[in-house]
């Protein structure tokens, strides 16, 4: 995928491949040691870090990076990629 300016993500839409509506991105998470973002929030990150279960809010109002397959007018996110635990 080519690279995309951190100000491009903000605001667009998120979309699954198929075709729903996941949200739109208010803030973003980023991997300082990689210099990559990490994940796609949904709301602002203020509002989720003065939750009581925050981690669990975070994972149920983000959208891990790894799953963009597209970013253009919308983003396009493939299916949830699996965790091992």
């Amino acid at each position: 995928m080519a690279q995309v300016m951190l100000s491009e993500l903000y605001g667009k839409q998120i979309i699954s491949n198929s075709g729903h509506i996941v949200g739109t991105v208010e803030d973003v998470i980023l991997d300082f040691e990689n210099g990559t973002v990490s994940s796609l929030l949904l709301t602002k990150i203020d509002s989720l870090s003065r939750e009581e279960h925050s981690a669990l809010a975070l994972a149920k109002h983000s959208v891990k990076y790894a799953r963009v397959k597209n970013v253009a007018e919308t983003i396009i996110v493939g299916e949830e990629i699996p965790t091992s635990r």
